[in-house]
């Protein structure tokens, strides 16, 4: 099927392989961005210059370390329907199945493996050997006899063929592998033989292709031996062919298996190099989450500097605007909230930091009846230069919002309460009046001392 543009390499434009996703947001071949950044110094991503040269940042520099697999575009790329090209082959499937296909597809066209030099369809290399292939000649190793060559090797084939299944038909092993008798050691129940069957079968090919060239001495020396022993230059060449083609098929064999372990081994390899990447990704995450972790702190510290600075009042008058008061209020009756704190004011600059505390349902003797209004002596910046204990005049008020009758209320310390000594903790015990208001009075509809919801009260220190 055509694939989608987000399927593409930025650099080669073909189907990414090993795709690499940049901190940009674009794609590569793993090979591909290898390449770029070995032969570039200071790589730009070449997708940023063409969307929008004027928009280049530094997310835009290409490196293998700023970039990180894209295992959700892998997927989805081996998922995409492929068929093969070469011709003469019906094959379709997909990709994940396709390089699999490649190394077994009977129409490609591979090089004979002996050097003559002709390339031929992989389904017709058994032909070729037999028939066409002028290297295609052997000479036995062990006895140097003239011994018909294509013969000479069906009967070693086929001699260890039913060497190995007599010997494996017959065996009461029945735990172990079907292979033991050429050197497999694996043991277990059916199930994990038959796995191990399907999984070893390289290695199978290596333990028969080395028991067939133990036979070839025993089996030598037993034909020169025998009665009607027939020269080389006697037998038949087309036979001779024929054992030597299946000799030359297990060694194509044998190279393939070799070939694989080699590209199985390379794979592990470049597993092992992206999970250290994956790993050093995951620890610049990490930090980079610290990092964002402290500056929210910073910044939600900064943000209650500022909202203090905006309503911090710095000559001892201090005016509390207080909203949503049928919901606190209801809360208050409920016990959900007990008591509202005001913002921190001072008496002046470089004077004594206090707050107010109010229960809107009252609080102490006033619970339940009236609205209690408290004052609140807070640890201060310039605690140590003022004189001690607090001994300033507090009067509070509570504001007609139609300016007819405001509540007051005022008191002066107890020069010998701990409320008004130096505080040790961040607040010292508040102090006031706990009926400064009657419930009844504060809900009247002949006041206005809450009006859309709103109440003010006001604390002015002498």
């Amino acid at each position: 099927d055509v694939p989608g543009q987000k399927y593409l390499c930025s650099n080669c434009n073909n189907i990414l392989k090993k795709a690499l996703q940049t901190l940009c947001g674009h794609r590569y071949c793993s090979a591909c961005l290898t390449w770029i950044v070995r032969n570039n110094k200071n790589a730009i991503c070449q997708k940023c210059k063409e969307e929008d040269p004027n928009t280049l940042s530094e997310e835009s520099l290409l490196a293998e370390e700023r970039a990180f697999g894209d295992a959700a575009i892998n997927k989805e790329i081996s998922e995409l329907r492929v068929h093969c090209v070469t011709l003469g082959c019906s094959w379709s499937g997909i990709m994940k199945d396709f390089e699999e296909h490649q190394s077994l597809c009977e129409y490609a066209l591979i090089p004979c493996h002996t050097g003559c030099g002709h390339v031929v369809m992989r389904r017709k290399l058994a032909d070729h050997l037999e028939n066409g292939c002028v290297n295609n000649v052997t000479v036995c190793q062990q006895c140097q006899c003239s011994l018909a060559s294509s013969e000479y090797q069906y009967l070693i084939i086929s001699s260890a063929f039913f060497f190995w299944q007599s010997h494996s038909t017959s065996s009461t092993n029945k735990d172990g592998c079907r292979f033991s008798e050429i050197g497999c050691t694996f043991r277990g129940s059916k199930e994990k033989i038959k796995e191990h069957e399907k999984s070893a079968v390289g290695a199978h090919m290596l333990l028969l292709l080395q028991h067939m060239r133990q036979l070839k001495g025993t089996l030598c020396s037993a034909a020169k031996a025998a009665p009607g022993f027939t020269p080389q230059s006697e037998l038949n060449p087309v036979k001779k062919n024929k054992l030597h083609v299946f000799e030359n098929i297990v060694a194509v064999l044998n190279k393939e298996v070799e070939s694989s372990n080699l590209e199985i081994l390379a794979f592990r390899r470049q597993s092992e190099l992206d999970q250290n990447i994956i790993r050093g990704l995951e620890l610049k995450i990490a930090e980079l989450h610290r990092c964002l972790t402290q500056k929210d702190a910073g910044l939600s510290s900064l943000h209650k500097s500022l909202l203090f600075s905006e309503q911090a009042s710095y000559d001892g008058i201090f005016l509390w605007k207080i909203t949503d008061v049928g919901r606190k209020l209801q809360d208050s009756v409920t016990g959900r909230t007990v008591g509202l704190y005001s913002p921190a004011f001072y008496t002046a600059k470089y004077g004594y930091k206090v707050c107010l505390r109010v229960y809107l349902n009252g609080d102490g003797t006033g619970k339940g009846t009236h609205m209690s209004l408290f004052f609140v002596v807070m640890k201060g910046d310039y605690d140590a230069l003022l004189p001690w204990p607090f001994r300033h005049k507090v009067t509070f008020m509570l504001l007609d919002q139609n300016n007819r009758e405001h509540i007051i209320d005022a008191f002066r310390p107890d020069l010998t309460s701990a409320s008004f000594q130096r505080p040790v903790n961040d607040m010292n015990v508040a102090s006031g009046c706990p009926m400064f208001l009657p419930l009844s009075k504060l809900q009247s509809p002949k006041h206005a001392y809450v009006k859309e919801d709103t109440l003010f009260l006001k604390c002015i220190i002498e």
